[in-house]
């Protein structure tokens, strides 16, 4: 038997989650030669890798990483004590892989839903991810 969904049932059964959901993880320093830098690779614990792949929905401050490209990172904290600005760990964004290319303002606080995804290896994205990601609600 197949069962048709329509797309949006898909959305309307994100799961909310909150910054505290994100915290099952452990980050070590290791040193990657091509790059002749330190970086900080995490280990999942078992809370956050049930998230892996399912359809969630978290509230956070936009940051831009390329405004033009706009490219977004959602952030637990504004701008000012942010993961860049050194205040808080990689735990604290998701990096935003937006359905459709749309700008916003450095730390508008949006509720966001998309494809939850773990990355561990690839250096060029966050560790966090949500594909398919669209903007839900301003705050």
């Amino acid at each position: 038997v197949l069962l048709l969904i329509p797309f949006s049932l898909w959305w309307a059964e994100a799961r909310t989650i909150t910054w505290e959901d994100l915290k099952d993880v452990k980050f070590s320093r290791k040193f990657v030669k091509e790059e002749d830098m330190y970086f900080l690779f995490p280990a999942f614990g078992e809370k956050v890798k049930k998230l892996n792949g399912q359809a969630l929905q978290i509230k956070g401050y936009m940051i831009p990483v390329d405004p033009e490209d706009k490219i977004y990172v959602l952030s637990a904290r504004p701008m000012a004590s942010c993961f860049f600005c050194g205040a808080a760990g990689p735990e604290t964004i998701i990096q935003l892989n937006l359905k459709n290319r749309k700008k916003f303002r450095t730390d508008e606080i949006w509720t966001v839903r998309g494809r939850f995804r773990l990355n561990a290896e690839n250096l060029d994205e966050c560790n966090y991810v949500l594909d398919e990601c669209e903007p839900v609600l301003k705050h």
